[in-house]
């Protein structure tokens, strides 16, 4: 994987994940996006610098599942948590498998880019 920063942004929805890599090229970010959780998890590796935006609700896995997978792999990249369901139980479970932020969808884009300035 590289060692520039870079964002990696996890959802099954085309228009999200789209939408997504055109603002963080935009500001300048380097991106890898994933429709499903299995090839992010197959593709991630441990000295991987960055942060995943990570949708929760997506079918076979969700990015809770994910959060935990990356953590058996051994990997601390920082997760952005971004849902549908604006649900305290979701939002709290996120945050107790290490999510820095959790944002309900849409996203305020300023918001999003400050929390990934936050993290890196």
């Amino acid at each position: 994987m590289p060692d520039a920063f870079c964002v990696y942004i996890v959802d099954d929805e085309d228009s999200v994940r789209h939408a997504l890599s055109r603002l963080m090229g935009a500001c300048g970010y380097q991106t890898r996006t994933y429709g499903s959780p299995e090839q992010f998890l197959d593709e991630v590796a441990a000295n991987s610098r960055g942060c995943v935006l990570m949708d929760i609700t997506m079918p076979k896995l969700t990015g809770l599942q994910v959060q935990s997978r990356l953590k058996a792999k051994g990997i601390d990249l920082p997760v952005i948590a971004i849902s549908a369901r604006d649900d305290d139980g979701v939002r709290q479970s996120a945050r107790k498998l290490g999510a820095s932020f959790f944002f309900h969808k849409p996203v305020d884009d300023q918001a999003l880019l400050d929390a990934i300035s936050w993290v890196s």
